[in-house]
C-alpha cells in the first residue's frame, strides 16, 4: 500500500514573479484554497497518511499553512464562525504525520525527491507536484487503485508540438487507460519525441529509484531529472502509465493558472452563475 507521498516545493516559480519573489508560487490560490492544499487533499483522499515536504528559502508560508492559528482561531470562535473554524482547523493532520526537508538549491526534481530519501523505507512512495493541479476525481486515488508494483506515472495525450515541455513515454502495449512504458525521454523535441503521451506531475516510485538518484547525474536543464531515473529502472521492476479520469491545468502557467481559477469558480454553486453572468455581460455582449 502507497501511505506516504513527497511534496516538492523548493522551486522559485519564476514564471510568476513578481508575485513568488516572496510568496511560494504553491500558496497561489485557486478560488479560496492555495495550490498545495489542493494536492495534499487529493493525497489524503488516495489514502495518504505520511506528507512530506521538500522545501526551499521562503517557504515558511507552506508550513505556517498546515499549522495552527491559535489567534485566528480564537478570533473565529468567540465570533461564532463555526464554518470557518471548521475550514481552518480541518487543513491540520495529525502529529507526527507531516514532515519537512530542506532542500538547499533549486538542481530538479529528482534532487527534490532524493532530498526525502531518509524518510522512505522500502515501499513505494506518492509523489506529487502541486503546479500541475487535476479537476475531478482524485488523480492519485485513481493511480493507488491500479497499482500493483514497479513505477507508475500519470499520462496524458498532448499535441506534439508541446513534447519539449514534457517527459515522453514510450508505450509498448496500452489498454486505454493502463499503458507499459518501454521508454522514457525527458522534454524531447518534437521530431525527436516517440510519442505524443506526456507525463503530468503525479509517480509512484519504488526504492530503487533512490538509489538511481543517488548518483546525482544531471540531464535537461542541468538538472536531477526524476524521469532519468525512472527510464533506467525500466526493464528492472514494471513501469506503467496511468490516463486519470480528471482534466489537468498546468498552474505554473498564467493561462493555465487563470483557466483553473475560472474552471474551479464554476464548480461553486454560490459563485458560477455571477461569474457566467459577468463574463457573458463583459466579454460576450454585442
Amino acid at each position: 500500500m502507497v501511505k506516504k507521498a513527497i511534496f516538492p516545493v523548493g522551486g522559485l516559480g519564476t514564471r510568476f514573479l513578481p508575485a513568488t519573489k516572496a510568496l511560494p508560487k504553491e500558496m497561489l490560490t485557486i478560488v479560496d484554497k492555495p495550490l498545495i492544499q489542493y494536492a495534499v487533499e487529493e493525497a489524503a483522499a488516495a489514502g495518504i497518511e505520511e506528507f512530506i515536504f521538500v522545501t526551499g528559502r521562503n517557504k515558511s508560508a507552506i508550513e505556517d499553512h498546515f499549522d495552527h492559528s491559535f489567534e485566528l482561531e480564537e478570533t473565529l470562535h468567540a465570533k461564532g464562525k463555526d464554518a470557518a473554524l471548521k475550514t481552518v482547523r480541518d487543513m491540520i493532520y495529525e502529529p507526527g504525520t507531516v514532515f519537512y526537508v530542506r532542500q538547499q538549491e533549486p538542481a530538479g526534481l529528482g534532487h527534490a525527491v532524493w532530498c526525502a530519501r531518509h524518510l522512505i523505507n522500502d515501499e513505494p512512495v506518492a509523489v506529487l507536484l502541486a503546479d500541475d493541479l487535476i479537476f475531478g476525481n482524485s488523480c492519485m486515488a485513481e493511480m493507488v487503485a491500479s497499482y500493483k508494483s514497479g513505477n507508475m506515472v500519470a499520462v496524458m495525450d498532448i499535441p506534439k508540438s508541446d513534447t519539449g515541455s514534457y517527459g515522453i513515454v514510450t508505450p509498448s502495449a496500452d489498454d486505454g487507460q493502463l499503458l507499459v512504458v518501454s521508454g522514457l525521454v525527458e522534454k524531447p523535441s518534437p521530431e525527436n519525441a516517440p510519442s505524443n503521451i506526456g507525463v503530468v506531475g503525479r509517480y509512484i516510485i519504488e526504492p530503487g529509484v533512490f538509489s538511481q538518484l543517488e548518483n546525482q547525474s544531471r540531464g535537461a536543464g542541468n538538472e536531477v531529472q526524476l524521469t532519468d531515473a525512472l527510464a533506467r529502472q525500466i526493464g528492472k521492476v514494471p513501469f506503467h502509465g496511468f490516463r486519470f479520469s480528471g482534466e489537468r491545468f498546468d498552474c505554473g502557467s498564467k493561462i493555465g493558472f487563470l483557466q483553473a481559477n475560472i474552471t474551479f469558480a464554476m464548480s461553486h454553486e454560490d459563485l458560477a452563475d455571477h461569474l457566467k453572468n459577468w463574463i457573458e455581460n463583459r466579454f460576450l455582449a454585442t
